[in-house]
């Protein structure tokens, strides 16, 4: 089969199983620890919850949900890691011109929708009339943007937690509409926010003390310790390639109490690479396999099923 058809024959596959199913979906479970996993040098107790202990799997977190076989961020891109066995989706919140957080990645909705225009020009009731699913493959035509409340509302009720990255908020107030959705979706204990913005990690922090952070980083800070300090971090989130000039940096993390989670990784090679590394959690675009991954290093064969 060839590589276009076998992509073909996956997303629809996915899409008429996830439109086949009428109960709630199921979360991965992490696997016992096995004997020759990694064991840092540095295992103990630690600060922050998002440290894996020595010998347990790496998180899973699908970026922008299960991005390489259904419509990035999503409803049905949601389904598809959850049932993956993610730990956590990762997705991106911007506001609407009527300041509504919605998901979506990129300035405008040119790219993933039937639309176009900068989403915050549009109003809400433009967003909810998008095809969010077409440009991906016919089968999901009819996806819609989600509204954040919408998105936590079903992770609250069907399972799952939430790596959510503020983008293109310029102001506290802007901030405020994020974290007051979270708040009134009851999911304040179910959702890491992360930014490359420092200043929305410190308005976050304003706003509710309560909330773990995560600042996203393209390329190392000079001092990433004093860094987590300075905005409260519980994890220090960089590219593949930036912790890999300094992957020691994970072990000075671990003992100020700070976790690592790397982006965005799809190979079993540098998943192994980071393991070694320490790294605490892998934010994947195919949450599947590295589950499955997960489980094969653990020695158990009880990966989830749809």
């Amino acid at each position: 089969m060839r590589p276009a058809q076998l992509r073909t024959a996956l997303v629809t596959a996915t899409a008429v199983t996830l439109l086949c199913l009428t109960g709630a979906g199921a979360t991965g479970t992490r696997p016992p620890a096995s004997a020759d996993a990694v064991v840092r040098e540095d295992a103990g107790p630690v600060a922050s919850p998002f440290v894996r202990a020595a010998g347990a799997p790496m998180t899973v977190v699908a970026h922008r949900g299960a991005s390489s076989l259904a419509p990035e961020n999503t409803m049905v891109a949601q389904e598809v890691g959850r049932r993956s066995g993610a730990d956590y989706i990762e997705n991106d919140v911007q506001l609407s011109q009527d300041g509504v957080p919605y998901l979506m990645h990129d300035a405008t909705v040119d790219r993933t929708t039937n639309g176009s225009g900068d989403i915050t020009t549009l109003r809400s009731a433009q967003l909810d009339r998008l095809d969010a699913g077409s440009w991906f493959a016919p089968v999901f035509a009819g996806a819609r943007v989600p509204t954040l409340a919408a998105q936590l509302a079903d992770l609250r009720t069907r399972g799952g937690n939430l790596l959510l990255e503020i983008k293109r908020a310029d102001t506290r107030e802007q901030v405020a509409a994020v974290v007051d959705v979270v708040e009134a979706q009851r999911m304040t204990d179910r959702v890491l926010v992360q930014s490359f913005d420092p200043r929305h990690l410190h308005w976050v922090h304003e706003l509710a003390p309560g909330l773990p952070l995560a600042l996203l980083r393209s390329t190392l800070d000079p001092d990433p310790v004093a860094v987590a300090e300075d905005l409260h971090l519980a994890s220090y989130n960089p590219g593949g390639p930036a912790l890999e000039t300094r992957p020691g940096i994970v072990a000075d993390l671990h003992r100020a109490g700070v976790a690592t989670w790397v982006w965005t990784v799809d190979t079993a090679d540098r998943w192994s690479r980071y393991e070694q590394y320490g790294v605490d959690g892998i934010i994947t675009n195919r949450p599947a396999e590295l589950t499955g991954w997960n489980h094969a290093r653990s020695g158990t064969r009880n990966v989830p099923g749809p």
